[in-house]
C-alpha cells in the first residue's frame, strides 16, 4: 500500500503484485547502494592523511572498458557513455588542447586530423531532445513501453548521424570505438528505479544504526530541497537512474579537469580471452578507433619539451660566454640555442615557449650539470680560501687579544700575591718579634729573679755568718761544728738538681745519638765538622776553667786549716762565705759523704782529660781524611762515655746516700775531725759537678 499526501488529505493505494514486486527490488538496491558507499567511505577514512593535508595527490581512475555484446542493454548504454566521455577528455588533452597550443604560440605546425565524438555525446547528451531526455521523459509516463520510447527515438533523433534506427524496440548508436545494437527491453524499468515515502519511514524507523544513517543521509538531501512538510518525502525518482549517473560522471570530468592526467591504453589481444594469441586486425581497430595512431602522429611531430623563455633563460642563461648576450628572456633563448648549435628541425621558438624535440633537453642538462659541477669547484675553493683566510685572521686576532689578556690577569695576579705575600710576611715577622719579645721578657724575668734570689741568700748567708763571728776560736774548737739542717737540705738539693742535670744529659745523649748518624751519612761535610769541633774546644776550654778554679778551691781549703775562705755562689753573682777552721774540720769529721764528692770531682777531671785526648785525636783524623775508621773510633769512643756516665752516676747516687745518713746521726758527726775542706768548696764542686757532667758535648753538625 502507498500513501500519497496531497496538502492536508492523505491518499492509499494499494500496489499490484507487479509494483510490490518493484517497490522491493529498489528497497534492496538502496540498501545495497547505501552500503557499498558506506563502506568506500570508511576505506577512505582510514587511509586519510590526518591533519597533514597536502596539495598534490594522485588518483587512480578504473572503469569498464566499450563493451559491445550480441545483446546490449541498459547497463552497456551506460558503461559507452561513460567511456565516449572519457575518450572525449583523452582528445581534448592531447589532440585538440596540445595542437591549440602549437597554433597559438605561432610555431611552424601542421595540424594532425582526428575523429571527434562530439556528436555521438550531443546525441546522449543534449537537452531538451536527447537519449537521457528522452527517457525520462517516457519514464514519467505510468502507460509508458519500451516500444514507445524506442519508436520516439527514432522519430526525434533520425537526423543525427551517429543514430541508426532498427525495426522493432531496437535501434543502433556509433561509438568512437564501432557501432552497438541497443535493445530498449528494461531501459524504462531500470530507469525509474522508484523509492516511496513509505519506504523511507520504514527505514527510519529501524533499530538498526547503519539503516538510520542510511535514511538520515536521504532526509537531508530533501531537507536541501526547502521541503515544506517534513512527512511529504517526494519519490527519489524525480531524478531517474540516467540522470543520476550523468551527473556522477559530469562531476568525476570536473575533478579530472584539475588534473594533470596520464593515460593508460588497455588493448584486446583476441576476442576469445585466450592467452598467447594476438589478432593485429583486432589489436588495429582498436588503436584506430581509440586515437593511438593520432597521439603517436602528434607525439612524433610534436616537441615534448616547452619551456617558457622566462623559465628556459633562468636554467641555461649560465652557459652563455661572454658578457654582452640580450636582456631580453626572447633573444637569450634563441642565443642559448645559437651556442649549443642545435638543428633548426629539432626546436621552435614561439612567443611564448621554446618547444624542443626528445633528446635535446638532455643534451643540453648534461652541458649545464658540468658548468654547474665546475662552478662549484671553484666557489668552493674561493670560499675555503676566504674562510681560511679570515680564520686565520680571526686566530691571530685572537690569541693577540688573548695574550694581552693573559698578560693584564697574570700582572694582577701577581699583584695580588705579592701584596697577599707581603702581608703573610708581615704578620709572620710581627709574630716572631712578638714571640721573641715575650721570650726575651720570660727570659730576662726568669734571670733577675735567680739573681734577686742568689742576692738574697747571699744577705741571709753574711748575715748569719756576722751572727757567729763572735764565737772564739777556742769555743769553736771545744764545741764540734755542727751541720745545720739547712745546709743539708741545701746539699740534698744540688744533689737533685745534679741527678735532673744528669737525666737532662741522657737525653742530649739520645739526641746526640741521632745526630751521629746524621754525621755518618755526611762525613764529607768537612768544614761544618771542623766548626763544630771549635765549638766543643771553646767548651771545653770553659769547662777547664771551671776545673781549675776548682781546684784552686780545694787547694785553697787544704791550706787555710783555721783561716776564713770566701767562695762565688750562683751564677748571677759571687759572695764571700767565712769558715774557720773548727767548721771546716767539722765538716770533713761529719762522715764520708764530702770526701767522696771531693774524689767525684778528681775522677771527672782526669776522665775529662782523657776523653778529650781521644776526641782531638779523632778530630784531626777526620780533618786529614774522612774514613770510615774514624767514625768507628768516635762509636766506640761513645759507647764508653755512656758506660762511664753510667758508673759515675751511680757513684753520684752513692754520695747523696752518704749525705742523707750524716744528717741522720748529728751527733756522730760533731765527733769527727774537721774536713780538710770547707763547706763552701762542697756546695761548689756538688753544684759543678752536675754541670761538668754536662760540659762534654758531642757535636755532630
Amino acid at each position: 500500500m502507498q500513501r500519497i499526501h496531497a496538502g492536508k488529505d492523505e491518499v492509499s493505494k494499494r500496489f499490484s503484485i507487479q509494483q510490490a514486486i518493484d517497490t522491493r527490488d529498489a528497497l534492496a538496491k538502496f540498501i545495497y547502494g547505501s552500503l557499498f558507499g558506506w563502506v568506500v567511505d570508511r576505506i577512505n577514512t582510514s587511509l586519510a592523511m590526518g591533519k597533514q593535508h597536502t596539495c598534490r595527490s594522485i588518483n587512480i581512475l578504473d572503469i569498464y572498458g566499450f563493451e559491445s555484446f550480441k545483446s546490449n542493454g541498459f547497463e552497456q548504454f551506460c558503461i559507452n557513455y561513460a567511456n565516449e566521455r572519457l575518450q572525449q577528455h583523452f582528445n581534448r588533452h592531447l589532440l585538440k588542447l596540445e595542437q591549440e597550443g602549437y597554433e597559438l604560440d605561432g610555431i611552424d605546425w601542421r595540424k594532425v586530423q582526428f575523429e571527434d565524438n562530439q556528436d555521438c555525446l550531443n546525441l546522449i547528451e543534449q537537452r531538451p531532445i536527447g537519449l537521457i531526455a528522452l527517457l525520462d521523459e517516457e519514464s514519467n509516463f505510468p502507460k509508458a513501453t519500451d516500444l514507445t520510447f524506442a519508436n520516439k527515438v527514432k522519430e526525434h533523433l533520425k537526423t543525427n548521424s551517429c543514430l541508426k534506427g532498427e525495426r522493432g524496440s531496437v535501434f543502433s548508436i556509433k561509438h568512437y570505438a564501432g557501432e552497438v545494437l541497443y535493445s530498449t527491453s528494461g531501459f524504462l524499468e531500470k530507469n525509474r528505479d522508484l523509492l516511496h515515502t513509505d519506504i523511507i519511514q520504514l527505514l527510519s524507523s529501524c533499530q538498526s544504526e547503519l539503516l538510520q544513517l542510511f535514511t538520515c543521509r536521504v532526509l537531508n538531501q530533501f531537507q536541501k530541497s526547502s521541503l515544506p512538510n517534513k512527512f511529504a518525502v517526494p519519490d527519489v525518482q524525480r531524478q531517474s537512474v540516467a540522470m543520476k549517473f550523468k551527473g556522477q560522471l559530469f562531476q568525476l570530468m570536473r575533478q579530472l579537469e584539475n588534473t594533470s592526467p596520464h593515460f593508460i591504453r588497455c588493448i584486446k589481444p583476441n576476442n576469445q580471452k585466450l592467452p598467447g594469441l594476438f589478432e593485429k586486425d583486432l589489436v588495429l581497430k582498436q588503436l584506430q578507433c581509440c586515437g593511438i595512431l593520432e597521439v603517436v602522429r602528434i607525439s612524433r611531430a610534436g616537441y615534448p619539451t616547452r619551456m617558457t623563455h622566462q623559465d628556459f633563460t633562468e636554467r641555461y642563461a649560465v652557459l652563455l660566454l661572454g658578457h654582452n648576450f640580450p636582456r631580453d628572456p626572447l633573444s637569450t633563448s634563441v642565443a642559448i640555442l645559437q651556442q649549443f648549435r642545435i638543428h633548426p628541425e629539432m626546436f621552435q621558438v614561439g612567443h611564448t615557449k621554446v618547444y624542443l624535440r626528445a633528446g635535446q633537453i638532455a643534451a643540453m642538462e648534461e652541458v649545464r650539470k658540468q658548468v654547474i659541477q665546475g662552478t662549484l669547484e671553484v666557489q668552493k675553493s674561493f670560499r675555503g680560501h676566504r674562510v681560511r683566510r679570515y680564520f686565520r685572521q680571526l686566530k691571530r686576532s685572537v690569541i693577540t687579544f688573548q695574550s694581552f689578556a693573559r698578560g693584564e690577569i697574570g700582572r694582577r695576579q701577581y699583584d695580588v700575591l705579592m701584596k697577599s705575600k707581603e702581608e703573610v710576611d708581615c704578620k709572620k715577622l710581627d709574630e716572631r718579634l712578638v714571640a721573641v719579645v715575650q721570650i726575651q721578657s720570660a727570659m730576662r724575668g726568669h734571670l733577675s729573679r735567680r739573681h734577686f734570689c742568689s742576692l738574697q741568700n747571699w744577705k741571709k748567708t753574711i748575715a748569719a755568718n756576722k751572727q757567729n763571728g763572735g764565737r772564739s776560736i777556742s769555743a769553736t774548737k771545744e764545741s764540734p761544728c755542727e751541720v745545720l739542717p739547712s745546709t743539708l737540705e741545701e746539699l740534698q738539693r744540688r744533689v737533685y738538681r745534679a741527678e735532673t742535670a744528669l737525666e737532662q744529659k741522657e737525653k742530649e745523649n739520645a739526641a746526640l745519638k741521632q745526630q751521629l748518624k746524621e754525621f755518618e751519612n755526611r762525613l764529607s761535610e768537612n768544614e761544618a765538622k771542623t766548626s763544630s769541633m771549635e765549638m766543643w774546644q771553646k767548651q771545653m776550654a770553659s769547662l777547664q776553667a771551671k776545673l781549675a778554679l776548682a781546684k784552686s778551691l780545694g787547694s785553697a781549703s787544704s791550706r787555710s786549716y783555721g783561716s776564713t775562705r770566701s767562695l762565688s755562689v750562683g751564677t748571677g753573682g759571687s759572695a764571700s762565705v767565712n769558715y774557720d777552721d773548727s767548721d771546716a774540720e767539722s765538716v770533713q769529721e761529719g762522715g764520708g759523704g764530702f770526701l767522696a764528692v771531693s774524689q767525684l770531682v778528681k775522677e771527672f777531671e782526669q776522665q775529662k782529660q782523657r776523653f778529650e785526648g781521644e776526641t782531638t785525636r779523632i778530630g784531626q783524623l777526620k780533618t786529614r781524611s774522612a774514613t770510615p775508621e774514624a767514625a768507628e773510633e768516635l762509636k766506640k769512643l761513645k759507647a764508653h762515655f755512656s758506660e762511664w756516665k753510667e758508673d759515675f752516676k751511680d757513684r753520684l747516687r752513692e754520695a747523696r746516700m752518704k749525705l742523707h745518713k750524716a744528717e741522720q746521726h748529728p751527733k756522730e758527726r760533731r765527733r769527727q775531725k774537721r774536713m780538710w775542706w770547707g763547706r763552701e768548696q762542697m756546695f761548689s764542686a756538688l753544684n759543678n759537678s752536675s754541670y761538668l757532667l754536662g760540659g762534654i758535648k758531642w757535636h755532630n753538625k
